[in-house]
């Protein structure tokens, strides 16, 4: 779980539920009509802008933004390190046994087409080519985030408009110019809520997610590329730190 981020969430609408409290309380701020404008238009315009089968695994997708896979990357700089001092003292083929073992899918599957004999820049092309695949779908669906969090801003405007048509409708009877303007008001305050508190925030999430993953995936296709090369293992690991912080740099020959 993401503490960072479920601690934004709760302050978000902690602190929006706390002054709605300390202003006119919760209830004229819950309108229906304002709620299906904004969720409801949002929605049915993403369904239009983009693939079901994209829309259909967003909720999936959110749930990276609070339960994030994990990535210890000094940890895999050592497991590389290791696979290659075997593979620099008994041969590559050494490498067939841990590799079936290995829990990491990319770096397996990397690590086996070297075993088997592939050319280095076959190995490198497929391997980039997932990465590029991958990052490829999680862009769209941080794209989808994005998309709302634009859309729900608009049709808050939308709804601010309709209310304000219907208050102009009916300047000649004082009772209705009240519920209209709530409508044009409230309208516009969900659409900034959901696109800014919620929709945005989360889109920026999923990129940086989608970042940390490829920096990972390229710092394991630089470690599969030096040991099928031979390189010494701490060459290698030297290389592979450049990838961290530097605060982060830590040999393990030292």
């Amino acid at each position: 779980m993401d503490l960072g981020s479920v601690i934004g969430v709760i302050m978000v609408f902690g602190l929006l539920g706390f002054s709605v409290l300390l202003g006119a309380g919760l209830s004229p701020y819950l309108d229906l009509p304002s709620a299906l404008i904004v969720f409801g238009g949002a929605s049915s315009s993403v369904l239009i802008a983009f693939k079901l089968e994209q829309v259909k695994n967003i909720g999936k997708v959110v749930g990276v933004v609070f339960k994030p896979q994990t990535f210890d990357i000094p940890a895999i700089v050592r497991k590389l390190v290791d696979y290659s001092t075997i593979a620099r003292r008994d041969g590559i083929l050494a490498l067939e046994t841990p590799v079936n073992q290995e829990e990491n899918l990319f770096l397996k599957k990397g690590l086996s087409m070297a075993v088997d004999g592939n050319e280095p820049d076959v190995i490198r092309s497929l391997l980039e080519l997932e990465s590029e695949e991958s990052s490829a779908r999680h862009k769209g669906y941080a794209a989808i985030l994005d998309q709302f969090a634009g859309l729900a801003g608009s049709f808050g405007m939308i709804g601010t408009l309709v209310g304000l048509v219907a208050m102009l409708i009916n300047m000649a009877d004082p009772s209705s110019i009240g519920p209209a303007m709530a409508v044009a008001i409230i309208t516009t305050l969900y659409g900034a809520v959901a696109g800014n508190a919620i929709a945005a925030p989360m889109s920026y999430l999923l990129n940086i997610r989608n970042n940390d993953e490829m920096l990972v995936r390229n710092l394991i296709i630089e470690g599969i590329m030096s040991i099928q090369a031979g390189d010494n293992p701490r060459t290698l690991e030297q290389k592979l730190l450049s990838f961290l912080p530097p605060k982060q740099r830590v040999s393990q020959f030292e």
